[in-house]
């Protein structure tokens, strides 16, 4: 993977209720894999900036590790545009780095 080629995967949207709720994507670990190769000194406090898609919403934002793969933040704007909820599957879209790259 180079940092021009999108990657794809499928997974579930996660709720985390913490004092407020986040909501996220498990990236599989074969894709996490590939994402750290190609993330290489774009990656800040363990984090990694992407441009992402999901159900046709194009965001920004920065993958949190987790347990060896990554976590994608799925914003409220993004959920609510896309119509996704809680457990939903959603085929997701990811460029590493800004849109700037792609």
């Amino acid at each position: 993977m180079d940092l021009g080629e999108p990657l794809e995967f499928d997974g579930p949207v996660i709720e985390w209720r913490g004092p407020a709720p986040y909501y996220f994507v498990a990236i599989p670990e074969e894709e996490s894999g590939d994402i750290k190769l190609a993330a290489k000194g774009l990656e800040y406090w363990g984090q990694v900036p992407v441009e992402a898609r999901i159900e046709g919403v194009d965001f920004s934002t920065a993958l949190f590790p987790k347990d060896g793969a990554y976590l994608l933040p799925v914003k409220d704007a993004v959920r609510r545009a896309s119509g996704v909820e809680p457990d939903d599957l959603v085929t997701v879209t990811l460029w590493v780095g800004r849109a700037g790259g792609r």
